[in-house]
């Protein structure tokens, strides 16, 4: 049999890099095949899928060389980062401009539109893309790929905002119009595509092919390899925290709390969407926000960073947050994307950039920094610009470049995806040492093995409302629940 797609001795370089991407890299994938590219963030999984599609170097620049290269006449792509595939302002004109190229009849749109949106649990009209949370984009982007009706389907991290529900509701959709298709998949959380994809190509760190067959082969033989470069696999929590078991003490006194919010609520564009009845935050917690797609959970991050208009009382340290000058000095925010708030040209400068506005001593920029590039796996990356970086890299150095600087208070939102297991772990136990030196995490995630196993409080979000204010007893598990409502 032909295969669908294919390259042989593949060579690329990123301009600015000093080694190569892939080195001889040879791969091809065989029509109705599904295959699962699994390695280390930051090893070119992403890349090669771009290169097997087209897209590079047809579309995106990118100096390489390939003694063959055969991609797709029919296929599809769902980029991991959905803002990256919108063509359209609106949910609705995203899907119909896919189906104008189509030339599907105009009488005919309407239905057509509503059909592929509904099918990924969406229920969007002339809806602003804009507006909506990070996984309803991605549902949407993978509706606008499922109206190609392509022969060939590109996944890359296609659920990685996805809560756990729709991260299954949309396997379970994607596993059923793929059943006749290529499918090529890029993905961390792999429980839901394991019974659905037949083969795995292994990498390693440096982007070499170090195993390739079907599934369950690759799983039971190659189990120490994949534990060695950070590679998700079955059971890699269970044995993490059997290796670790994350002590939760909890530091913080039951004094005077550190953040107070009461009768508080968040606007975008006059409209509440967000509503807080009474919460107070101690130094040295661990709070995880969660809550469906949509819920609320970003919009109550930017409620409390003053991203967004809020009314109600809100008191950082006992004042007022209308009379701070500087809310910055007492807290730092890491976006859903990184891309937001990159500023610099170089992954060194990004890190810097805080001291420098600080007017820091040189010496200390330097030590601070190269530290960071340590602890954050960044160090052979230090010269290149943030955007150049793997999307699990670049929320490394999102992450980096906004704890530079000491904060008593720390707010992530989803900062552990496109993570592999290693890196995942790390950034864990980095926020772990600091919750033990009195910071306060607030976090939002869809991984409930982090709010079993760090999480000393979780809040629920529901329809614009904290609904619920858990306390989990660090020594028992045990979680004392405090409902919240107007």
């Amino acid at each position: 049999m032909k295969p669908i797609v294919s390259v042989e001795k593949l060579r690329m370089k990123f301009p600015g890099d000093g080694s190569l991407i892939f080195k001889d890299l040879s791969v091809s994938i065989d029509k109705g095949e599904k295959v699962l590219l699994l390695g280390p963030s930051g090893c070119g999984k992403s890349t090669l899928l771009q290169v097997l599609s087209g897209l590079i170097p047809n579309s995106i620049e990118v100096p390489m060389k390939a003694e063959k290269l055969k991609c797709a006449s029919s296929w599809g792509y769902v980029f991991q980062d959905p803002d990256s595939q919108f063509c359209m302002p609106f949910a609705d004109e995203e899907i119909a401009f896919v189906l104008e190229n189509l030339s599907v009849p105009k009488e005919e749109m309407n239905e057509k539109i509503q059909n592929h949106i509904r099918k990924v649990g969406l229920n969007l009209g002339h809806t602003s893309i804009e507006t909506l949370s990070g996984g309803m984009k991605q549902r949407l982007a993978i509706a606008s790929v499922l109206a190609l009706e392509p022969e060939v389907i590109f996944l890359d991290e296609p659920t990685a905002m996805l809560d756990p529900e729709g991260t299954k509701e949309i396997w379970d959709l994607l596993k059923e119009v793929g059943r006749d298709k290529t499918v090529i998949i890029v993905e961390h959380k792999i429980d839901h595509v394991l019974e659905f994809i037949e083969r795995i190509v292994l990498f390693n760190g440096e982007g070499e092919i170090i195993a390739d067959g079907p599934r369950d082969t690759i799983l039971s033989l190659y189990k120490n390899e994949m534990k060695e470069h950070g590679i998700w696999f079955p059971g890699v929590w269970d044995e993490y925290i059997q290796e670790n078991a994350p002590i939760r003490e909890q530091q913080f006194a039951d004094g005077s709390p550190l953040m107070h919010v009461q009768g508080f609520s968040g606007f975008r564009n006059k409209e509440e969407k967000i509503k807080v009845d009474e919460l107070m935050v101690h130094s040295g917690e661990w709070i995880v926000i969660r809550g469906e797609n949509g819920a609320g959970k970003s919009t109550l991050l930017h409620a409390l960073m003053q991203f967004i208009k809020t009314n109600g009382t809100y008191e950082l340290m006992g004042a007022p947050i209308k009379r701070m000058k500087n809310l910055t000095n007492h807290m730092t925010f890491v976006f859903q994307n990184p891309e937001f708030q990159f500023v610099a040209n170089s992954v060194y400068e990004e890190i810097a950039y805080s001291l420098r506005i600080g007017k820091r001593p040189q010496q200390e920029i330097r030590e601070r920094v190269q530290s960071l590039l340590e602890v954050f796996r960044l160090e052979a990356h230090r010269d290149k610009h943030p955007f150049q970086l793997s999307m699990g890299q670049k929320r490394r150095l999102s992450v980096a470049a906004s704890i530079v600087i000491d904060k008593k208070i720390i707010l992530l939102d989803e900062p552990t995806f496109g993570q592999d297991s290693k890196n995942t772990f790390a950034l864990l136990e980095w926020f772990e040492e600091y919750r033990r030196r009195g910071t306060t995490v607030i976090m939002v995630t869809h991984d409930d093995n982090i709010s079993r196993n760090f999480a000393t409080r979780i809040w629920t979000v529901k329809d614009g409302n904290v609904i619920s204010d858990e306390k989990v007893n660090t020594q028992s598990g045990f979680m004392e629940t405090k409902v919240l409502s107007f």
